[in-house]
């Protein structure tokens, strides 16, 4: 009688330390040029992509004879998507990790006390590591990758496949179709619906709201150009927005209070609605703009619908 196969857990091992920081310092290395914020910043994320596709490219189909399925799907120059595979041996038996993103929020320099755009590490130990996506969100792709390289080196023999999908374009939503939406406008996420899905995007330590997406909003008010020193002749569409923007601020926080699961789960805060962004056609300070928008986002935690 052939002996049991070992817990799954006690097969794949613990995570290896050095190639995870070596992949991670690669990924930090190219930060500088994966801020997004257009049209003055726009992330190559191909340049993350290829380092998944090099690390997972001894265990891959395609070049190193193992069963890692690597797929790179990109719809615009330069911002790929990737897409891991390791097969189970029962049909549409499905777990994913999805929303690793290779793209970061802008950072200034000059502001930091040590340089965002390369790995360092914090006090003797070297257990504190430190740059631009080390929480949001490069080293959770680092992390993942070394899962899946994990998986095709020790290919246990699991009845579920197990896919994790890298996606472009994650931190602004002026541009779309390029990433995560991309896939699932192409239905290339639809075997991911047959099993649960771990949406892999944090800042933190704890839940964070709006981890699994956010809804954009705009606010637009017209009002009446004109001299500042004549006010009576102006319609001041700044003052329009604000008072709006109070009106229905207060209507959000009424319909969605906290919820008394979110201090059982640890979330850091309650669902919110936030502005982020003020834009107005410009003019001098002695004008009184006649139309402006503010923009921002509201995040809503899961115990709501």
């Amino acid at each position: 009688m052939a002996s049991p196969a070992p817990p799954l857990k006690d097969a794949v091992g613990v995570l290896d330390r050095d190639p995870f920081v070596a992949l991670l310092s690669k990924l930090i290395g190219e930060s500088q040029r994966l801020q997004n914020d257009p049209p003055a910043l726009v992330p190559q994320e191909d340049l993350v992509a290829q380092h998944v596709v090099d690390a997972l490219r001894p265990v891959s189909t395609d070049t190193g004879g193992g069963p890692l399925v690597v797929r790179k799907v990109s719809y615009t120059e330069g911002r790929s998507n990737v897409i891991v595979e390791y097969p189970g041996t029962v049909p549409d038996r499905v777990v994913s990790f999805v929303g690793m993103h290779m793209d970061v929020v802008p950072a200034n320099p000059s502001e930091w006390d040590f340089d965002p755009f390369s790995l360092t590490f914090e006090g003797d130990d070297k257990e504190k590591l430190r740059g631009r996506g080390t929480t949001d969100c490069l080293g959770h792709v680092a992390l993942v990758t070394q899962l899946m390289r994990r998986l095709g080196e020790v290919k246990p023999p699991l009845k579920h496949s197990v896919i994790a999908v890298f996606i472009a374009n994650e931190e602004n939503s002026s541009v779309t179709g390029i990433g995560v939406d991309g896939l699932v406008k192409d239905g290339l996420l639809d075997k991911l619906k047959t099993g649960p899905l771990f949406w892999i995007d944090t800042a933190d330590k704890q839940p964070c709201i709006g981890t699994g997406g956010m809804i954009p909003w705009h606010l637009n008010a017209t009002g009446k150009l004109f001299h500042s020193g004549l006010a009576h002749k102006a319609i001041n569409s700044m003052e329009l927005n604000m008072d709006a923007l109070k009106e229905i601020q207060t209507r959000f926080y009424n319909d969605f209070p906290a919820h008394e699961k979110e201090k059982l789960y640890k979330f850091a805060t309650p669902s919110t609605m936030k502005p982020t962004k003020w834009s107005y056609p410009g003019g001098g300070l002695n004008q009184i703009p006649g139309e402006c928008t503010i923009s921002g986002d509201i995040r809503l935690t899961p115990f709501y619908r």
